[in-house]
């Protein structure tokens, strides 16, 4: 049927037909030269929503929005939801902004004051705002209750990126005229939607009033869809314009979306599902383990999707039970993708592969749909490899509204659309650093294509442990908006203090029973590994939480623990310790808590031991650092790739802690809290029928930069530990180290979960002589967590008194300045990151990368260079960049870089032919070898 049709149906006059055939929806110089009315944008609008609905989203996401639908039909009520949303644009304050299309609404006997809609009346009724005020007049003289009118109106206004606290006031003469509250206007804005709603299969629009409110979380993924959908329908290359009102229908509308659909190419994701039998032989071509049987039969058990906590020992195969068990958990409750988190780029880039093998295990064809998102994903070649497969530029910036190829050829890579700003979580399947994940608890703009890129996916996080008590806000508010809109995590860890455990269910089960404050009886596990489950069946039940425990699958191992006393030369019990130990060969591992600490090491290290020391940590280049790590593997880890050398020592900082899969001899680290203790102690002994010299037959880790034995009995620790964890945590570490010490060590795993509860449950555990020390120590500590917790709600997506809103208005109740990602990730991580910079060399022929290769006189070739450019970044030291602009640091933005989508970005910090420059006070001076250092 045509709009011309309905409208006649609806009884609408020759003039007021005409009104709605000059109102425009995307200006000609928007929509491919022609108009696009808008009535046309917004029938488009709703046909890729339905598109959305039968191709992207997940059984689990349709199921919560055909429940509150009128008549249970979801389909068309998402439709109506995403179409619309631009009914704002039906008023003078947008319909002014081009003069062209203007000048022929005078002509229908649409008009305003101009000397009153001027451009700051405008932007106070944008139209976005615009629509969420034009939708609670329209909905409300159709006879919508106020609550559902009251959940619905914030999906229009907030379609372009931010729901504001309150509408723009309607009060006075200027602001009636930018909203139309003329007859002529109102009765426009009433046609418009009744049309629409019409066109739609309703017959009224009071018959388009849902049965309840879904859940605010839920809320926030419609609106996100609702933006999807938008941007898809915005692509001019898809719609152009339609400026007769008797062209435009609803079928036309589908014909135009299925289109752009088919082009775009953005189904995918897990299709074929088993969620029983044994998943493990038939993805991974063996058996599983007792912890990751423990683990697939536990979530089989749950009765909703839930929580589910997984503590195991290092090299116990948790990423493995982490994809078994999402295969599991959506085929029971109707999901279709994995959102998996890791706490650094560095670990996030070896899941891409191992995602994508197990997808294409799963639904043939999936493992193409796996996106690699961090900031650094161009320069993975696993990930630059599948995107060049598609003939695409692997640097290129993607535009907002990009299409893709044609879905009919083979893809090799995600569809195109999502590589774009803003939509890499509304992939399929998803890899990256946890930090994504954590910008969904963020007020920030667009925040709701996150939330709808997580809908139908299980979220997964590694490493969980690894969140300090300021990440831990984020991370709680994540996992209340994912428990309301009952999205399943999955949470990994080896070392997970109890107090962390019960913190995280609590959260998870204060959003799906939208309580704030709600805890729980989280039961202590009885073993290790174990499983947490925690879920609830509906809103009369109360949680469910089961704890289950099994061996693990080796045995323990005896750990003898020695301490190497601090001295005033701290490297020389380390050089007498590896001589001695390493005397018949053998492979050490040598972990400093700061980089200038393990760089001294490694200078003294290598004079003694010669070619056979190397060193890893944060401050070496890019490139220096993936090949160093890939060497280090290589000869260390699993598999026979290289022979085992006859003697290695490898010096690191903490980048070595945590999915670093080495098989160490001999561990001498420096004192850490003691779960991090314990993952470094993970990085020996790793392998099974590792052949050990006669020196180091037994496991035996040296703990340093500790001094146990001063003039008050308490010991004092190394200025960088201390900086770094506090002293109380290190106090309480130390206590068990001297207990170990004396006695006979400690049994890993077995005692990994009695050693980490411990230290954090705050309970007595240090000797007489140090209590005084330590209750001061942890008098500090405990001041410093709840004013580092404190400062992280300055950007939380939810403020604590609001956590039980049942609306989405006001969600951006305040302006937040990080947009970028460089700024979100600081956002997150409380400002640990410093900046970046592009390490190049400047001479008398101009600017060189750090390889040699000449880029010009004013660094013009370097486009050309990029993939090497990109090996030469490194982070700088947070020393060197604290409190200071990056332009106060020396770093520039070379003019000839500001073509090039990624070189327009980066900062460059200008080195000498001796690899010397400036950065702010400090002179810094790269050495391929031990990397950045720098003195005042």
């Amino acid at each position: 049927m045509l709009i011309t049709d309905i409208c006649a149906a609806l009884g609408l006059t020759e003039q007021e037909m005409r009104r709605l055939g000059v109102v425009w929806g995307k200006s000609r110089r928007k929509a491919g030269g022609v108009t696009n009315l808008l009535i046309a944008h917004m029938l488009d609008t709703a046909a890729v929503a339905e598109l959305i609905w039968d191709g992207y989203l997940a059984p689990h996401s349709r199921h919560q929005i055909n429940i509150v639908a009128p008549g249970g039909d979801g389909r068309r009520f998402f439709a109506w939801l995403c179409g619309i949303h631009d009914c704002g644009k039906a008023t003078p304050s947008f319909q002014r902004v081009d003069a062209t299309e203007a000048a022929l609404l005078a002509g229908a006997g649409l008009t305003w004051d101009r000397g009153m809609v001027t451009g700051s009346t405008s932007r106070a009724w944008r139209h976005d705002k615009a629509g969420g005020a034009v939708l609670r007049s329209v909905l409300k003289s159709a006879g919508w209750g106020r609550q559902q009118i009251g959940w619905v109106w914030p999906l229009a206004a907030g379609h372009h990126g931010t729901v504001a606290a309150q509408q723009p006031s309607d009060r006075g003469y200027m602001h009636g005229q930018a909203q139309g509250k003329s007859p002529e206007w109102k009765t426009l804005q009433r046609q418009l939607v009744e049309v629409f709603t019409r066109a739609l299969g309703y017959d009224t629009v009071l018959a388009v009033q849902p049965v309840a409110a879904p859940a605010r979380a839920v809320q926030l993924s419609l609106l996100g869809y609702v933006v999807m959908a938008d941007w898809i329908a915005s692509d001019e290359r898809h719609f152009t314009g339609l400026d007769r009102l008797e062209e435009i229908s609803p079928d036309r509308a589908r014909g135009r979306a299925q289109a752009a659909w088919r082009a775009l190419r953005l189904e995918g994701g897990l299709r074929v599902l088993e969620g029983s039998g044994d998943v493990f032989t038939s993805r991974f071509g063996h058996g599983p383990r007792p912890s990751q049987s423990l683990v697939v039969d536990a979530v089989r058990r749950m009765g909703a999707p839930g929580l589910t906590i997984v503590e195991g020992p290092m090299g116990e195969g948790k990423t493995k039970t982490l994809l078994a068990a999402t295969e599991v958990i959506a085929g029971r409750f109707g999901f279709r993708g994995l959102f998996l988190g890791m706490p650094t780029q560095a670990t996030a880039d070896p899941m891409l592969s191992q995602v994508s093998r197990w997808a294409d295990a799963v639904s043939p064809g999936a493992g193409a749909d796996v996106v690699l998102l961090h900031g650094k994903r161009a320069f993975n070649p696993v990930w630059k490899a599948m995107v060049e497969a598609e003939g695409r530029a692997s640097y290129e910036s993607v535009q907002e509204d990009g299409g893709g190829e044609d879905c009919e050829r083979e893809h090799h890579a995600p569809a195109e659309w999502f590589l774009g700003r803003k939509r890499g979580l509304l992939g399929h399947l998803v890899v990256g650093t946890i930090d994504q994940l954590l910008y969904a608890a963020t007020r920030t703009r667009h925040v709701m294509l996150r939330h709808a890129g997580l809908a139908g996916k299980i979220i997964g996080l590694d490493e969980v442990h690894a969140a300090d008590v300021y990440m831990s806000q984020y991370l709680k508010e994540a996992l209340r908006w994912l428990g309301q809109a009952q999205i399943p995590v999955v949470l990994l860890s080896a070392t997970l203090p109890p107090a962390q455990r019960r913190e995280l269910t609590d959260a998870y089960l204060a959003g799906v029973r939208n309580e704030p404050g709600f805890t729980a009886e989280v039961p202590v596990a009885g073993g290790y590994p174990a499983v947490t489950c925690a879920w609830q069946e509906s809103a009369a039940d109360a949680p469910t939480i089961t704890v289950d425990t099994c061996a693990p699958w080796r045995q323990d191992f005896p750990v003898r623990v020695r301490v190497l006393p601090e001295t005033a030369d701290s490297e020389q019990p380390v050089i007498d310790t590896l001589r001695t130990q390493l005397a018949e060969g053998g492979c050490a591992l040598v972990i400093r808590n700061t980089v200038k600490r393990a760089q001294g090491t490694f200078r003294r290290l290598r004079a003694e031991f010669g070619d056979d020391t190397v060193i890893l940590h944060g401050q070496l280049t890019v490139r220096e650092r993936a090949e160093r790590s890939e060497d280090i593997i290589a000869r260390l880890g699993p598999g026979d790739d290289q022979p085992r050398p006859a003697r290695m020592i490898v010096v690191a900082t903490q980048v070595a802690e945590q999915s670093f899969d080495v098989d160490a001899d001999l561990l001498i680290t420096d004192i850490a809290p003691v779960d991090l203790l314990l993952q470094r102690i993970g990085r020996m002994w790793r392998h099974e029928g590792t052949p050990r010299p006669a020196g180091v037959t037994q496991p035996t880790v040296y703990v340093t930069a500790w001094s146990p034995q001063t003039d008050n009995g308490v010991p004092r620790f190394d200025g960088g530990a201390e900086y770094v964890y506090g002293s109380w945590l290190l106090l309480r570490t130390a206590a068990l180290v001297r207990s170990a010490a004396e006695g006979a060590g400690w049994n890993i795993p077995g005692d990994v979960p009695r050693l980490v509860a411990d230290v954090y449950d705050g309970g007595p555990l240090v000797p007489g002589a140090w209590q005084a020390a330590e209750q001061q120590a942890a008098e500090a500590w405990r001041r410093e967590q709840e004013q580092r917790a404190s400062s992280a709600e300055r950007y939380l997506l939810a403020r604590p008194a609001e956590r039980d809103a049942s609306t989405l208005a006001g969600l951006h109740y305040a302006d937040s300045d990080a947009q970028d990602e460089e700024r979100l990730r600081a956002v997150v991580r409380d400002g640990e990151d410093s900046v970046e910079a592009v390490l190049v060399v400047h001479g008398a022929d101009g600017y060189r990368t750090l390889l040699g290769t000449w880029l010009g006189v004013a660094g013009e070739f370097a486009g050309r260079h990029v993939e090497e450019l990109a090996g030469d970044v490194l982070r700088l030291p947070v020393a060197v960049t604290r409190d200071r602009a990056p332009e106060s640091l020396g770093l520039v933005r070379l003019a000839a870089w500001s073509s090039h989508p990624w070189l327009r970005q980066a900062r460059a910090l200008v080195l000498d032919a001796d690899l010397k420059g400036r950065a702010g006070p400090y002179r810094v001076t790269y050495d391929r070898g031990i990397g950045l250092t720098y003195e005042k």
